[in-house]
């Protein structure tokens, strides 16, 4: 089984080291992620579910770990991420099924550790 936590401060970790070499790439993502998912016409909360179901179509463990954390952070019920590996399911296919459950893990690893 995955430790979604550990498998975030990795990339957090990784992220940092690699801003430090590409400084304005990496702030200008920064402001990329920030303006794609605050609020909008989309709350933060439906943009961070939409990541979360592509994070698990195309494989993603560190975006799996980051949208998790995010989607608990924005209020995502477990139901509503629930819902959203059925959808990433119908446009994934079996692949995604594996991903799904990594993701709902994920997701309780998260509301486990915040609880």
């Amino acid at each position: 089984m995955k430790n979604y936590s550990e498998i975030a401060r990795e990339y957090h970790s990784g992220f940092a080291k690699l801003a430090g070499d590409i400084p304005d790439t990496a702030k200008a993502f920064g402001a990329l992620v920030g303006a794609a998912t605050g609020d909008g016409a989309l709350s933060r909360k439906v943009k961070e579910l939409i990541a979360f179901g592509i994070a698990i179509t195309v494989r993603c463990d560190g975006c799996i770990a980051a949208h998790a954390a995010a989607c608990h952070e924005a209020g995502a019920t477990r139901q509503e991420v629930a819902e959203m590996v059925g959808v990433a399911l119908l446009m994934g296919g079996g692949p995604s099924s594996v991903y799904g459950v990594e993701a709902m893990r994920a997701y309780d690893e998260v509301a486990a550790a915040k609880a």
